[in-house]
C-alpha cells in the first residue's frame, strides 16, 4: 500500500456493489478513450492510478449506502465551471461524466460503478491541471520552492477522510486556501472591473503551496504588507513587514530560506550610498562614517578590503558619478538591518531582515524599504524556524546559521484576498493589476 493510501473502510449497504466496482473500474482502466485532441494526457494517465487506489477500498468514495452522493452533482458543476481556471471543462468530457452521473442516480450497481470511477477520474485530473498550471508572474529562484502536485492517493485519499466531502470540494485543498474563496468570488461577480482583479489573484494563488502539500512555509504578501508563517496548511502567526517603494518594487518570488546571518552588515545599495550618505559625508566631513560606524569597501566579494575614505571623491559620489561606491554599515546600534537578516539565496538580492527603526510599522502604507523586506518581529520568526530563541554569544559580524530544515519562502502581490467572510481589496500600489491607476504611496527615502 502506498504511503498516503486509506486502509480498509466500512462496506456499502448493497451486496452487489463491491462485486462490480473492481472489475469493472479495471475494464474501464484498460479500455481506450475515445481519440480526442481536446483531451489532455492528464486526464487519460490518472485512470490507472485512480483504479489502483480503489482497489484497497471497501467504500466506494462517491458511493454511499448504495446510492451515488448529492456532491457527484457538485464535481460536476466543478468540472463545468472549469473556464475560471483557464482550463476547458471538454478536457474532461463533462458531457460523459453528466450521462455517467444522471444513469448512477437510478441505482443500478454497474451504473454507480462507472460513475464512481470517472467522479474520481475527473477529480483527480482537474485538481492535477488547476495545481500544474505556472504563473507568469511569479519567479521561483529555486525550484525546490514550487509547489508539489498532489499524488493521486493522497487527494482522494484526503477527499475520503473528510468529514463533509462537499466541503472538501469547496475549500479545494489541493490549492492554497485564497484560490478558492477568489473562484467562488469570480464566478458570481458580474463587475468587469472586479471580475478581472479576482482572476488575477487567483494567479497569484495558484503560485502558493496548497493545503494538501503539507509542511512549512514562509509567504510574505507585498500588498498586504504583511508576513504569514504556514505550517500544513494552517497559519501559525503572521506579523507586520515594511516592502519595496514605488521605484524599488519587492518582486513576486520564491525561493527557500537556508540561514540566517547575527549581527549583519548592512552593504548599502548604490542609490542610497549616493543619494543619502555622500552629501552627508560631504556636509559633515568623514567623520560622519566613524560616527555611523561605515566602511569603504574595494568590492563586494567575501573578502573585500576596506578603502581609505579619503581616496574617495565624495562630490563625485554625490554627483552620481560613482555607480561603484560600496559602502557598509558595521553590525551593532543603529545598523538598518537590526541583529538579523533571513537568506534565501536569490540574484535579485532579496530577503528578510530585523531593523533598527520601528516607528514604520505604525503607517498603513508600509511600502518604504529598498526591495528587501524588513520584519516586525524578527526573533518570533527565528523562534518558528528553529524551535527556539535565537541568540548570539559574541559580536562577532556575519554570524551564519544554517536553518535545521529549509523552508520555502513566497512573496506574493494579492490585491484581493479573503478576510473573513468577506474578499478585501487593496490599492494596487505597484500597479501590477492591469486595469485601472495603481495606487500611490507616501515616498520618502527608506533604507
Amino acid at each position: 500500500m502506498r504511503k498516503g493510501d486509506a486502509g480498509p473502510q466500512r462496506g456499502p449497504a448493497h451486496p452487489r456493489l463491491r462485486a462490480v466496482v473492481g472489475p469493472l473500474a479495471l475494464l474501464l482502466a484498460l479500455t481506450p478513450v475515445a481519440a480526442d485532441a481536446r483531451i489532455p494526457s492528464s486526464y487519460k494517465a490518472v485512470r490507472a492510478e485512480v483504479v489502483t487506489w480503489q482497489q484497497y477500498r471497501v467504500q466506494p468514495l462517491w458511493i454511499d449506502e448504495g446510492r451515488l452522493r448529492p456532491e457527484a452533482r457538485q464535481m460536476v458543476a466543478l468540472v463545468r465551471s472549469a473556464r475560471i481556471d483557464g482550463l476547458d471543462p471538454r478536457n474532461y468530457r463533462v458531457g460523459s461524466l453528466q450521462d455517467a452521473v444522471e444513469d448512477a442516480e437510478r441505482g443500478n450497481p454497474r451504473d454507480l460503478a462507472r460513475a464512481d470511477l470517472l467522479l474520481s477520474q475527473a477529480l483527480v485530473a482537474l485538481s492535477r491541471d488547476m495545481r500544474d498550471l505556472r504563473s507568469k508572474e511569479m519567479n521561483y529562484v529555486d525550484r525546490a520552492a514550487i509547489p508539489t502536485l498532489s499524488s493521486t492517493g493522497l487527494l482522494l485519499t484526503a477527499a475520503a477522510k473528510a468529514p463533509l466531502l462537499g466541503e472538501f470540494l469547496e475549500a479545494m485543498p489541493w490549492m492554497h486556501p485564497a484560490y478558492a474563496r477568489l473562484r467562488e468570488a469570480a464566478l458570481n461577480t458580474v463587475e468587469p472591473r472586479q471580475a478581472h482583479i479576482l482572476r488575477v489573484n487567483m494567479e497569484r494563488a495558484r503560485a502558493l503551496p496548497g493545503a494538501l502539500q503539507g509542511g512549512r512555509y514562509v509567504m510574505v504578501d507585498s500588498a498586504a504588507a504583511r508576513l504569514y508563517m504556514v505550517e500544513d496548511g494552517v497559519v501559525q502567526g503572521t506579523m507586520k513587514v515594511v516592502v519595496g517603494r514605488l521605484d524599488n518594487q519587492t518582486p513576486m518570488m520564491a525561493g527557500v530560506l537556508r540561514y540566517t546571518i547575527l549581527n549583519p552588515y548592512w552593504n548599502v545599495p548604490p542609490d542610497i550610498a549616493a543619494t543619502r550618505l555622500a552629501p552627508r559625508i560631504v556636509s559633515d566631513g568623514l567623520s560622519y562614517l566613524k560616527k555611523e560606524r561605515y566602511e569603504v569597501l574595494s568590492d563586494w566579494g567575501d573578502k573585500p578590503k576596506v578603502v581609505d575614505p579619503r581616496k574617495i571623491d565624495w562630490k563625485a559620489a554625490v554627483a552620481g558619478k560613482l555607480p561603484d561606491l560600496r559602502l557598509r554599515q558595521l553590525p551593532g546600534p543603529g545598523n538598518s538591518m537590526g541583529k538579523m537578516k533571513f537568506m534565501f539565496p536569490n540574484d535579485l538580492g532579496i530577503y528578510l531582515h530585523d531593523t533598527d527603526d520601528r516607528s514604520l510599522f505604525a503607517e498603513p502604507a508600509r511600502m518604504r524599504s529598498g526591495g528587501c523586506i524588513r520584519l516586525q518581529n524578527a526573533k518570533g520568526l527565528a523562534r518558528w524556524l528553529f524551535g527556539k530563541p535565537l541568540v548570539t554569544t559574541s559580536a562577532r559580524p556575519e554570524q551564519k546559521v544554517a536553518v535545521p530544515k529549509p523552508v520555502p519562502v513566497y512573496v506574493t502581490y494579492l490585491t484581493a484576498a479573503p478576510e473573513g467572510d468577506t474578499i478585501a481589496y487593496r490599492d494596487d500600489f505597484y500597479g501590477r493589476d492591469g486595469y485601472g491607476v495603481r495606487g500611490t504611496a507616501q515616498q520618502t527615502a527608506a533604507r
